[in-house]
């Protein structure tokens, strides 16, 4: 007898082809046919779409996953799978030491919650700690390069030694033989930015040896966009291990109308015969920290040498300079904009009222930049923000690409983080396929699901086949949308009311269950992820 039986519904299987209507029967947490026996249950879905459960390729859920297990901003917009580790910084692997530092200098992005119990330090531990407390949705996990490099070298502005370059290489291994499915770098934040090319290049030749995949926030997504993206793909190319370019995007007015030229080189690589995909969010504001703007040179040494330099008058005029007339690194180049850097959410309660507020709506005497400085130091680095700096040209022909995934890139603290960690994928089925057209219904479903389990090496995941895991949406496409907005970010989407992940509901009738049926996905010897 099956568990469910789901009839006639719209079919979009995660390939890119064409919708059809069908049957389909879940039996033992696997897609089976359905051969006339009554099932335990039984949803009529007419006028719905089955979808294979969408892929966050990029998440922030580090930390949720296990103080919210439930992790309702995601399963309610149909994630049944996502990606950790991001942008070069996360929590194993560790030293005690290490730990403390990274609990501080991304409390911005993850908050530093009290009573979590820290009891891992390698890959395989964390790992093992997200199954034994129980997912709502399965994850993956790349090993992070600026944690790395923490661990063998410090939060120093220089290359590593040879020594620190093979403790980096042999955690590297250790990380992926324990089920990472590759590596990330964020080279705009401390220390990873610290790296040269060769460093990221002799990390990635461990990468291609296991099988992974190389996942690098780039130096620069404003002046030095261009650069950036050609360095990554210079990497892929001299070490052999697949490329996917993370949040790809075309930001400040430099780029407004570039986006080609980024896709130019995307397609010279392909055509070279690199194994190149990426990632992109349908919003225009970006998302950081604060603290991420500043220059590279004032945040070397971690978080409390940070401090120290913010309370120094002479360093704080040197920023000042970097930021206003030369262009810091950490504002990619450019000049900054305080109109554009919108406050999203504070570590201390006191500072609640900066919430939604621009640094340029903040400036009193002193001017914007030292209104900037000030929170930094009043919040202790750990402030987040929205960028106001995106082009809707750009975000829609990156999308429209061949190799182009879905990722959230949402931070799920602060009072008014931006909406895309709850809103992305209904966004990019409602506003961006339904309502504009710049993507089919199943070039969309292709994008969430086929596509990044092919990258993910997801095995029988990602598309509705018989024998594949049961990992599905139901979705209404005259209703599927968005509903988080800048002013009230963890509304819930609508237009999804049933999502499954193993088999298990998770949203039932638009009703959340409760249910924790995700496991961690692992990468084997095999090049598989199960």
């Amino acid at each position: 007898m099956p568990d469910l039986l789901i009839r006639g519904a719209w079919i979009i299987d995660g390939t890119g082809a064409g919708r059809r209507r069908a049957d389909l029967a879940v039996t033992g947490g696997v897609i089976t046919e359905p051969d006339g026996a009554p099932a335990a249950r039984t949803i009529d879905a007419d006028g719905l779409v089955l979808a294979p459960g969408f892929i966050d390729m990029h998440a922030h859920s580090d930390l949720a996953v296990l103080t919210e297990p439930a992790h309702l901003a995601k399963v309610g917009q149909g994630v049944t799978s996502e990606v950790l580790g991001q942008d070069g910084l996360s929590y194993a692997p560790v030293d005690d030491d290490t730990l403390d530092r990274l609990r501080r200098q991304l409390a911005g992005w993850n908050g530093d919650p009290d009573g979590l119990a820290w009891d891992w330090r390698t890959v395989g531990q964390y790992l093992d700690r997200l199954d034994a407390s129980g997912l709502a949705a399965n994850a993956c996990y790349l090993v992070p390069h600026g944690t790395l490099r923490a661990l063998a070298v410090g939060w120093e502005d220089r290359p590593a030694t040879a020594a620190e370059l093979a403790r980096m290489r042999t955690l590297l291994a250790q990380g992926l033989r324990e089920g990472a499915v590759g590596l990330s770098s964020g080279l705009t934040y401390t220390p990873g930015m610290y790296a040269p090319t060769a460093e990221l290049t002799e990390l990635c030749r461990v990468v291609a040896a296991y099988g992974g995949y190389h996942c690098p926030h780039t130096r620069s997504y404003g002046a030095g966009a261009l650069a950036a993206y050609a360095e990554m793909i210079e990497v892929s190319r001299r070490s052999g291990a697949p490329l996917h370019l993370t949040h790809a995007t075309m930001n400040f007015g430099v780029n407004a109308g570039r986006a080609e030229e980024f896709l130019a080189l995307v397609d010279a690589a392909l055509a070279d015969g690199l194994d190149i995909s990426l990632d992109s969010y349908p919003y225009l504001p970006g998302s950081t920290t604060l603290a991420a703007l500043l220059p590279s040179w004032s945040t070397e040494g971690g978080p409390d040498r940070t401090l120290e330099r913010l309370a120094d008058p002479a360093a704080r005029a040197r920023i000042r300079v970097d930021m206003e007339e030369s262009g810091s690194d950490g504002c990619h180049g450019v000049v900054a904009d305080w109109a554009t850097v919108q406050i999203s959410g504070v570590r201390d309660p006191r500072l609640a009222d900066r919430v939604g507020r621009t640094v340029a709506e903040l400036a009193g005497d002193g001017g914007a930049t030292e209104a900037f400085l000030d929170l930094l130091v009043a919040d202790r680095l750990g402030t987040t923000i929205l960028q106001h700096v995106g082009h809707e040209p750009n975000v829609r022909a990156i999308m429209r690409h061949r190799v182009h995934t879905a990722g959230s890139d949402g931070l799920l603290t602060g009072a008014r983080p931006h909406p895309r960690a709850w809103g992305t994928f209904p966004r990019y089925l409602g506003h961006y396929a339904r309502e504009l057209g710049v993507l089919t219904l199943e070039g969309a479903v292709a994008r969430m699901t086929g596509r990044p389990a092919r990258r993910l090496g997801l095995h029988r995941r990602g598309l509705i086949r018989r024998g594949y895991a049961a990992d599905l949406v139901l979705f209404d496409p005259l209703t599927v949308r968005d509903t988080a907005t800048f002013e009230a970010p963890r509304r819930p989407a609508a237009g999804l009311p049933y999502v499954f992940v193993n088999g298990t509901a998770v949203i039932d009738d638009s009703r959340p269950t409760g249910a924790l049926p995700g496991r961690t996905l692992r990468r084997r010897t095999t090049g598989e992820t199960r």
